[in-house]
């Protein structure tokens, strides 16, 4: 019987951090090493770090790049006979590609071009690389092993090329964001397009956040049926090994599958947590208000960081409910985290003094309420200038999409951890979070939502329930529908015309507000590029 075994690595590089990934790179080599692999699968642009942007614009990169691979090349000497697939941006004869070299005692043994560069939604590697036309094999122990990238396998002329060079395993490195339902939709295409050619598969999938982009990791492999024989962790840096056995994969233990809301939590951790640590934050600044956004926002910024790293600031004003500082001060107790109350009553006092004259004979409305909420923001920045800690907002998707915030207000500061959560989703991650350990507390999630801006004051005074509201935003803003489709899906032709209206009249906002931690297939972010300015209605 003729065995080898195929170590898959997680892992998690920085952009740029051309040193550190190498060093992580071998550090996975000599685990694969002690436990006996031939094969080490990193992701895809391992050694450079996904996606690089306009990085690869630059030729000083490609250059770093091929220096430190050279160097990575002659480290992995230390363990003969382990054939390592790193992913890496390769200049070659004025051209720059997508490339996997496969390195091995000191050699390069094998080195691949990706076939099929995305273009939509989050990605634009045709901005960056040219196509690769060719197919890569190597053999080892009597069978032939593939190369493809990512993308590639998303479509069926790439393996299929593998597959004409005499592939019998593909061993595809990834760079796969993560949104909702992706696991189950690269499993389907995986089967569709290997699959059905008669072909192994090793799926080793990048983990940890970058910016807005969350790599979920779930690696996986599939033997020349399409049954799954291996199945990484969500959100998690790991290394596993499979056993290759006369060209048979040996299936492993498939671990159930984990709730929507475990997974979505998983990934706002690992967002925060990266885009911390990675840009050298000392801790995190939130306001919190008694809200359940806020609420959310606190809990994962502790899951991520760690209480002493993270800060909670309430700023009452004369429209604060008792029971929203009763709140906030359960809930950091309960925590565990520094929490102040600073007053902005004497701001805003001083705010409208300052304005009478000018405002004279003109009843109060959202101008009085925006000056709280700027009054907030300017205190949270100010305490991130003088601390050096981020402020994290804390707005949801839901009023992102009709501009239910305030530009230099609530949507002051640095990362928006759930951005690209709607709020009815807000609800069931807090039911979901308390599950583990009741960190807030349930009059929190009860409640009415409210800003509390002016009296008695009700989100549902000014706009739809949120499950209409959330229902619309949905299929207008992530699905693509038309008012009429919306409308014939049930939805008051009222609601939809005013809530697909705020949407378009709110897009000056959304331009100037923070990044945040994409997790359906289409955030307020990179894959939402609607122009401010435009007549146009569907």
């Amino acid at each position: 019987m003729t065995t080898t075994k195929i170590a898959i690595v997680q892992m998690n590089s920085t952009v740029g951090d051309l040193a550190g990934n190498a060093a992580q790179i071998l550090a996975y080599a000599a685990q694969a090493a002690s436990q006996g692999a031939n094969i080490m699968v990193t992701p895809e642009l391992s050694l450079a770090g996904y996606p690089p942007e306009d990085l690869l614009l630059r030729p000083g990169f490609y250059q770093q790049t091929a220096l430190v691979l050279e160097k990575l090349k002659q480290d992995l000497i230390a363990y003969p006979g382990l054939h390592v697939l790193v992913g890496h941006p390769h200049e070659e004869q004025g051209a720059y590609y997508n490339a996997v070299s496969v390195l091995a005692d000191g050699q390069i043994k094998a080195r691949y071009f990706k076939h099929n560069l995305p273009n939509n939604m989050v990605f634009d590697e045709l901005r960056y690389f040219q196509a690769g036309q060719e197919a890569c094999v190597f053999e080892l122990n009597g069978t032939v092993f593939g190369i493809n990238i990512c993308e590639d396998t998303w479509f069926s002329a790439a393996p299929a090329k593998a597959k004409a060079a005499g592939a019998q395993v593909l061993l595809v490195p990834n760079g796969s964001p993560y949104h909702m339902g992706k696991q189950d939709l690269r499993l389907q295409v995986m089967r569709e397009h290997v699959s059905s050619q008669g072909m192994a598969l090793i799926y080793a999938n990048l983990v940890g956040g970058q910016d807005e982009l969350i790599f979920d990791g779930n690696s996986f492999a599939l033997d020349a049926q399409g049954q799954q024989v291996l199945s990484m962790e969500h959100c998690k840096e790991e290394l596993a090994v499979l056993t290759l056995e006369d060209g048979v994969l040996r299936a492993n233990a498939i671990p159930a599958p984990i709730s929507l809301e475990a997974q979505i939590y998983a990934a706002l951790v690992l967002g925060v947590r990266d885009y911390v640590n990675k840009n050298g934050f000392p801790g995190v600044l939130l306001g919190l208000s008694g809200g359940v956004d806020s609420a959310l926002t606190l809990a994962i910024a502790c899951d991520a960081l760690g209480a002493d790293k993270v800060r909670a600031i309430m700023m009452p004003s004369p429209y604060t409910a008792d029971i929203s500082l009763t709140d906030s001060r359960d809930m950091v107790q309960r925590l565990g985290v520094r929490y102040d109350e600073l007053s902005i009553s004497p701001c805003f006092d001083a705010f409208r003094a300052t304005l009478q004259h000018e405002f004279q004979g003109l009843k109060e409305d959202t101008t009085e309420e925006n000056i709280q909420a700027r009054i907030r923001g300017t205190l949270l920045m100010a305490m991130s200038n003088k601390y050096g800690s981020i402020v994290l907002t804390t707005g949801n998707k839901s009023e992102m999409a009709v501009g239910y915030c305030t530009l230099y207000g609530d949507m002051a500061g640095g990362f928006a951890v759930i951005k690209d959560i709607a709020k009815t989703l807000v609800y069931r991650l807090c039911a979901y979070r308390n599950q583990i350990s009741e960190v807030i507390p349930e009059r929190i999630i009860t409640r009415p939502p409210s800003a509390e801006l002016r009296p008695d004051q009700k989100d549902q005074d000014s706009l739809p329930p949120y499950e209409i509201l959330d229902g619309i935003m949905r299929m207008y803003m992530e699905e693509n529908c038309s008012r009429a489709e919306i409308v014939a899906a049930g939805y008051a032709y009222d609601d939809v015309e005013r809530i697909t209206r705020l949407i378009k009249l709110n897009e000056y906002k959304r331009r100037q507000a923070p990044i945040g931690i994409r997790i359906t297939h289409r955030a307020f972010g990179r894959d939402w590029r609607h122009p401010i300015t435009s007549k146009f209605r569907d």
